[in-house]
């Protein structure tokens, strides 16, 4: 069987043979991709733009959004752009340390902690960056407008807000009990 790096298949499609770092181990996922158009003389010219998440599965991800003429370039683009928007996430254990609420726009982003075994609960656009981030047991309410763009966003939002009980100690200089 060949190894086709944009084939989807599982993990042993999706890594090569050979060591490349920390840039292999991510995990890519296209949420949206969105044609619009413009009217010129000769007709129409179309461009395209996506929203990618990047995410390596133990508490790092990234959201980007890339536009170009071509799909191809506009998700080279948007994965570019997530890579370099990297940022940590705070979790415990599968789940999330808290309750935490996240907005952007008219989407509002209910994120909360749920028990082993339960699974994540939510759409595909919360879904994709939940999954990115290694995070396996939540359960998430979307609330307002239900637009790709300002879903992941407000997802985002919410989850660079979340804090450990270590993390919240070493700030406040407290022990909390």
């Amino acid at each position: 069987m060949e190894n086709h790096q944009g084939h989807r298949g599982g993990p042993r499609n999706r890594r090569p043979q050979h060591d490349q770092g920390s840039r292999d181990d991510m995990q890519e996922t296209v949420i949206k991709i969105n044609r619009s158009c413009k009217v010129v003389k000769g007709g129409k010219r179309f461009s395209f733009s996506a929203l990618v998440v990047v995410g390596d599965r133990r508490g790092r991800l990234g959201l980007g959004f890339g536009k170009a003429n071509e799909v191809p370039q506009s998700v080279e683009k948007g994965n570019k752009e997530a890579r370099k928007a990297l940022r940590p996430i705070s979790t415990k254990g599968t789940s999330i340390p808290h309750r935490v609420v996240g907005c952007f726009g008219a989407s509002k982003v209910v994120l909360l902690p749920a028990a082993p075994g339960t699974g994540v609960i939510a759409g595909a656009t919360i879904r994709a960056l939940v999954t990115a981030a290694g995070i396996g047991d939540i359960v998430t309410k979307a609330i307002g407008s239900t637009n790709p763009v300002n879903l992941a966003k407000a997802t985002m939002i919410a989850l660079e807000g979340l804090r450990t009980k270590d993390q919240v100690e070493s700030l406040r200089g407290v022990s909390i009990s």
